[in-house]
């Protein structure tokens, strides 16, 4: 009989890649009910899953309603209120909106949101574009825990999980992995 590793994480799997998909095809027709003028939305994914999320979809919306949306991608790295504390410095990457943001809706996309934090800092890397008329929020996996009053417009699936737990979305675009969300129990 082995016995088990003390100390060594025990994975449960969460979301599989067709349960993905259909969180995403949910989010997809959530934002068309919810933004009437389509033409005038954008998707900016936050490195590196949420531009992937964001992308897929933007092709479930034009496959739906034969409209593209654009998309961008906002990078945060210099707008995090914990650059300082960091033992490393943040890998910084260029932020890419369809300009001029006046007069859109901009859809923040991240695979989990967790403490909010993140996402306050994309709002502040969105405003150096410019101001938006609304800001909204997508994320495939919504955790819990917030320390900043936010909460998501669009969520794939709740997670309700612990502190010391850590939810892993691994999507065969940038992992090079099986489209995958799992939990992580200590």
């Amino acid at each position: 009989m082995k016995q088990a590793k003390q100390n060594s994480p025990d994975f449960v799997p969460i979301m599989g890649a067709e349960a993905i998909r259909r969180a995403l095809r949910r989010i997809a027709h959530e934002i068309i009910e919810r933004n009437p003028r389509l033409e005038k939305v954008v998707l900016a994914g936050i490195p590196s899953r949420g531009i992937e999320i964001a992308q897929r979809i933007a092709a479930f919306i034009r496959e739906i309603e034969k409209i593209d949306i654009e998309t961008g991608v906002i990078d945060v790295a210099m707008h995090r209120d914990d650059v300082g504390t960091r033992p490393d410095l943040p890998v910084v990457r260029a932020s890419k909106l369809p300009l001029p943001l006046e007069e859109r809706t901009v859809i923040i996309v991240d695979d989990v949101l967790y403490t909010g934090r993140t996402i306050r800092a994309a709002m502040d890397a969105i405003n150096s574009f410019g101001r938006p008329a609304r800001i909204q929020l997508a994320a495939l996996v919504d955790r819990g825990h917030r320390e900043l009053p936010i909460r998501p417009d669009y969520v794939g699936k709740n997670l309700p999980t612990a502190g010391s737990e850590r939810v892993w979305v691994r999507l065969e675009q940038t992992d090079s992995e099986p489209d995958e969300v799992r939990l992580e129990k200590q």
